[in-house]
């Protein structure tokens, strides 16, 4: 086994790295952890002593940190042995090293248990490599076993492809099925982050399809870790459709293709039915297996999928560059056949702005000879580079049933999810069952469907919504069509509705049915409402490269470095913005009934800079009230959020300077939501021309190309935002009948 990086952690094929983020924390993971870090045991396990069945039935029950209720932590006795295991966590031994005091052997963790003055069991608390981690509370004296997983058996191979290169692949199926009993479905990962598993790594990555039995497989891409030949990031689609013979075109599509047809040949007892997920990276290897298919790929689910990584996921949005995010992950990816960490020492902010522009970044950081990088620094417009990438052009209708999986609040691939649904779902025959694609968005960070948590940083949602998400939607969707088994009820969107925190059901999405356009209006004096101005007004404000605006509050680690605050970071706090004089805010009044927002919402922006070029980050923001309980007083929300580089106005392919001084509008989309600002909240519209140093600073001063933009182009720009009859700046959303009807009615009666 190979160690991993950080980055491959948190975007590896089975969301495996996320799910720890939440659970590990408890201190319960360390053996699976040492499995998958492929560490060597610690040189001597605490000596064990001897503890009476009686004296065990003490420790006895449920506890869990009330931070985290739905990750419960059971203690059991079987036999003369103490066990603990987790919904998601095989049971592993716990032996007595003192009274109170018991290690896991093999590993370097230990739990203390702790009593109350009555000499009751009330706690525990777990050391992970001699640190104590977590604090968990005894909720019960239940003492049922709470994993319902099963054993998995591996092995590896080396599976050849149409060219001859050999791809690495971990093979995981359930303990004797390879010697009889109900032949299995195969469900596959591919990954550029290194092909890993283990009995216990299944069963915590997917547990409910883990406990039902399927054949896991675990796939290394082109050039990467175990698999020969070159890496080529984001390898665009070259074969030609129907072809697989030519072993001059190799591509993502046709290396899933040949890899499916060795398994189904090689791999004994399967029951030639091929499912195929991943999240990310593999997400996007999850959309290749459906683009010209095997026929025995049976079902797809790319889930949060690298898509467009210019129009919209990972390097660009709207032609803005996002400078430390490809900055790291190039490096990651690039540098080497295995991962390699990127984890500054310093404020990336103080970093990328010492260093001027990404040119000089990328020569200190002595990247400039990696591929991706040469086309950041040489291509930064929509070439035909970037475009021969992006597999939105290569959907149409769905070739087998395709769940597509996406978060609201995704810090890298929100883009993705739902332009691959859109085009799809455009094309597809709803009465034809095999070729139907569906959607689920639900109150996640990258990933975050894979975690048993009730929240995302200070959001809460009353639910583990990523274990309903698993149990009701993705399970239940291969079960159907790798194994025929009924259950698989959603008919074509799944939408988490945050703020009132409910799952919403729709036919399509955007949702069409019972809902109506709907313009939200800037207004006079920075005012914020669903009416049409009447009369002119303006926001002004200087935007200064030198003082750019930072993303997220500082110092900012590396995107995945050390205390990265990196995956939440778009359900922080925005208050550490408004009040920055480089930005204008508008502001509903606080609002008397609860006010719903659906669809995609589109920013219409009338706008003019001093300067010939510009930024424009516009963000809807639920302004908590002052009394809001459970430390939220004041929050201020991100719901929805997206720049723009106003060079690319009228081409993404060939920008233009802007006329200084002269309005023109800007029109982006800032992504899908769905939410209701809660009756006493406030609606809130920012807008901003700098957000570092996840984009790189737009000099504002119309240059060839801003990567290597000189020093004295870099000027501050006074930005003038309209509000007018003839300026009519507003977002384009769509509401419920039901509240609009609602609020006719209220208005109608306080008239007459």
């Amino acid at each position: 086994m190979r160690p991993r990086s950080v980055r491959s952690s948190i975007r590896r094929a089975a969301a495996m790295p996320l799910l720890a983020l939440t659970l590990a924390g408890a201190g319960m993971l360390a053996p699976l952890q040492a499995q998958r870090r492929g560490q060597a045991p610690p040189a001597a396990d605490p000596a064990a002593v001897a503890l009476a069945p009686a004296a065990m039935d003490e420790y006895g029950g449920h506890y869990a940190d009330p931070a985290e209720p739905d990750a419960v932590y059971a203690v059991y006795r079987k036999g003369d042995t103490l066990f603990y295991d987790m919904a998601r966590l095989l049971p592993q031994e716990l032996r007595p090293s003192a009274k109170d005091h018991f290690f896991t052997p093999g590993v370097s963790s230990s739990v203390e248990f702790t009593r109350d003055g009555a000499g009751k069991v009330v706690s525990l608390h777990t050391v992970v490599g001699g640190v104590a981690s977590r604090t968990l509370e005894r909720v019960s004296e239940d003492t049922t076993a709470l994993n319902h997983g099963q054993t998995y058996t591996r092995t590896e191979a080396m599976a050849p492809v149409r060219d001859g290169v050999k791809l690495h692949i971990v093979i995981l199926r359930p303990e004797g099925s390879e010697n009889g009993g109900t032949p299995l479905p195969i469900l596959m990962t591919r990954t550029p982050y290194g092909a890993s598993g283990s009995s216990n790594a299944v069963n915590f990555s997917k547990p409910e399809l883990a406990a039902s039995g399927y054949i896991f497989v675990y796939a290394d891409i082109r050039g990467k870790y175990g698999s020969e030949g070159q890496f080529v990031m984001n390898r665009p689609v070259v074969h030609e459709m129907g072809n697989h013979a030519d072993t001059s075109k190799v591509d993502e599509s046709s290396d899933t293709y040949d890899t499916v047809e060795w398994m189904l040949k090689n791999i004994p007892n399967n029951n030639s039915r091929v499912g195929v997920l991943g999240v990310s990276y593999p997400g996007f290897l999850a959309m290749m297996a459906g683009v010209d298919h095997h026929p025995a790929v049976k079902a797809i689910s790319p889930q949060a999928p690298m898509t467009d990584v210019w129009m919209g996921d990972d390097f660009f949005h709207n032609g803005a560059f996002r400078q430390t995010y490809g900055f790291d992950y190039v490096l990651q990816l690039e540098r080497a056949k295995n991962d390699q960490t990127v984890d500054m020492k310093e404020d990336t902010y103080s970093y990328f702005l010492r260093m001027g522009n990404f040119a000089t970044a990328a020569a200190d950081a002595k990247m400039t000879n990696l591929p991706t990088a040469q086309r950041f620094l040489t291509e930064p417009a929509y070439t035909k580079f970037w475009q021969d990438m992006a597999v939105e052009k290569r959907l149409g209708k769905p070739e087998v049933p395709t769940l597509e999986t996406g978060g609201w609040w995704d810090q890298e691939d929100m883009w993705g999810t739902q332009e691959e649904y859109a085009k799809l779902r455009a094309h597809e025959d709803s009465s034809d069952p095999q070729h139907r694609v569906f959607l689920a968005l639900g109150p996640w960070n990258h990933g975050g469907w894979g975690t048993t948590t009730e929240h995302l940083g200070a959001i809460q949602f009353g639910a583990s919504t990523g274990d309903e998400y698993r149990k009701t939607i993705e399970a239940p969707f291969f079960e159907l069509y790798l194994k025929d088994k009924p259950g698989f009820h959603l008919q074509d969107t799944a939408s988490f509705r945050t703020g009132v925190n409910q799952w919403k059901y729709y036919s399509m999405w955007p949702p069409q049915t019972g809902f109506r356009p709907a313009k939200l209006f800037l207004g006079l004096h920075k005012t914020l409402s669903f009416t049409a101005p009447k009369r002119e007004s303006t926001a002004v404000y200087e935007s200064d490269p030198g003082n750019p605006i930072p993303y997220r509050e500082r110092p900012i680690q590396s995107t995945y470095g050390a205390g990265s605050k990196w995956r939440p970071w778009l359900v922080s706090d925005q208050r550490f913005v408004s009040a920055r004089k480089d930005q204008a805010s508008f502001m509903s009044p606080v609002l008397e009934r609860d006010t719903t927002v659906t669809g995609d919402i589109v920013a219409n922006i009338f706008a003019s800079t001093s300067g010939t070029d510009a930024d424009w980050i516009v963000k809807l923001v639920d302004v908590y009230p002052d009394d809001a309980p459970n430390g939220m007083a004041g929050y201020q929300l991100m719901i929805v959020d997206e720049i723009f580089r106003g060079r690319y106005r009228n081409s993404f392919e060939k920008p233009e300077a802007i006329k200084a001084d002269a309005v023109e509008q800007y029109r982006w989309s800032l992504h899908g939501a769905d939410h209701t600002f809660l009756k006493g909240h406030r609606m809130m519209v920012q807008i901003q021309s700098t957000w570092f140093p996840l984009y790189d600073r737009n000099p504002q001063t119309f240059v060839p190309n801003i990567m290597s933009a000189p020093a004295d182009a870099y000027k501050p720009a006074t930005i003038t935002i309209y509000s007018s009859p003839k300026y009519p700046s507003h977002l384009d959303l769509l509401r419920p009948d039901d509240e609009l009807n609602g609020a006719q009615a209220e208005d109608h009666a306080s008239t007459e």
